[in-house]
């Protein structure tokens, strides 16, 4: 199979989707390479706010503003563990560089900065991430489990998270609706 990098896309998931972690999601894939991929869901909130996380933490909240950001639902894997998806990239402890505007990072000291008001400009904090070992996504994408589409900044930091897959839908000209649980080959 042909190599590709999904690295800074957005994975949407077809209708037949039959896992039920994936079902109806909008994953944005932040590193993709021959080891494997790594993505976080990104329009499926928990019934969880920033602040609630921050105290189950032990992170004193000093900005109001973390009890009314949602925690997303990453993906199965490592579900006890967050990450933070933000732009700018900064300087933390641990991030990974997507793209020169955003970043990921695993790292306390960004949830520290966050709840004194100093954290990134623009973020999405997730609870687990999304997984796939080498060869696996290409397999997924080979049996129409995807579809694939460039991300855009805006519809990960600035749509609330019922209308993320349907903006991303828009970024391929496509209306969700009109697709078929039904795949096959011409």
């Amino acid at each position: 199979m042909q190599s590709v990098n999904l690295t800074h896309h957005f994975l949407i998931a077809m209708p037949n989707m039959a896992d039920p972690h994936f079902s109806k999601t909008l994953t944005y894939v932040c590193e993709h390479n021959e080891q494997g991929a790594l993505g976080l869901v990104i329009n499926r909130p928990l019934d969880m706010t920033l602040g609630k996380l921050l105290d189950q933490v032990n992170i004193p909240v000093a900005s109001a503003d973390c009890h009314s950001v949602a925690v997303h639902f990453g993906g199965p894997v490592q579900t006890d563990r967050g990450f933070v998806l933000h732009g700018p990239v900064g300087n933390w402890q641990s991030t990974l560089s997507i793209s020169a505007d955003i970043g990921l990072t695993t790292s306390k000291d960004i949830l520290e900065a966050v709840a004194r008001g100093e954290g990134p400009r623009q973020m999405l904090v997730t609870l687990g991430y999304s997984g796939w070992a080498p060869g696996q996504l290409e397999h997924e994408l080979a049996q129409n489990a995807w579809l694939t589409v460039e991300a855009s900044e805006e519809v990960i930091f600035k749509l609330p998270a019922a209308q993320r897959l349907p903006r991303a839908m828009q970024l391929l000209g496509v209306n969700y609706a009109t697709l078929s649980e039904q795949s096959g080959r011409a």
